[in-house]
């Protein structure tokens, strides 16, 4: 179902802002990330800890959700279609799999963000780092954003079945149309020619 006009640019512009979001909020994820594993100073890993924690739950996943949800709102109303082209598709796939893996990642987060409050400074350097995760999906989300930008061509079998079907529809329609185009056509050179008259006439009675 087609979204109305503005509706629809609504719907691109909470898209588009979560997406970008998405990416700054992971960014961010990953600078404290570094900052927890080679800091020698232990209030500094311990606030990292914790900052990664909080930007996990209050930013990171609402963003995640946001977008994936948008996404699917807009496939579905707009000519795109959700599994007409396979750059929708693959998008959807990695956006799903990236929201996925971040929501089983984050009970572990907040496992080591609370262990790092209680820990000490030797006990600080046991908690290991979470680098890969964060450097992983800043990958796929810069993928994804990459195929929403150029929008490569190819359908999958359903959009080829679904194009074929309007185009027989529209041949029909076409047809069925066809024998009216001539009374259309005269009644179009009729209302031009009959313009001049109406504008006269118009004159006249506005002079009287």
């Amino acid at each position: 179902m087609a979204m109305v006009p503005r509706l629809r640019k609504f719907a691109l512009t909470v898209h588009l802002t979560a997406s970008v979001g998405w990416i700054g909020a992971v960014a961010v994820y990953l600078a404290l990330g570094v900052a927890a594993a080679i800091s020698e100073d232990a209030r500094t890993a311990r606030a990292a800890w914790i900052a990664m924690e909080l930007t996990g739950w209050s930013v990171i996943v609402p963003l995640a959700l946001a977008t994936l949800l948008t996404g699917i709102v807009m496939a579905l109303g707009t000519p795109w279609g959700l599994f007409r082209h396979y750059w929708v598709l693959i998008a959807l796939v990695l956006t799903a799999l990236a929201t996925g893996v971040l929501l089983l990642r984050m009970p572990t987060l907040s496992r080591l963000a609370d262990r790092a409050r209680e820990a000490d400074a030797a006990d600080l350097g046991e908690l290991g780092n979470d680098l890969v995760h964060p450097s992983a999906g800043l990958v796929v989300l810069l993928v994804v954003m990459v195929l929403n930008m150029y929008k490569p061509r190819g359908t999958t079998r359903y959009g080829r079945r679904k194009h074929l079907a309007a185009q027989a529809v529209e041949q029909v329609r076409c047809a069925a149309a066809a024998p009216l185009a001539p009374i259309r056509r005269g009644a179009w050179h009729l209302w031009r020619c009959c313009q001049p008259f109406h504008r006269l006439s118009a004159r006249a009675w506005w002079r009287s």
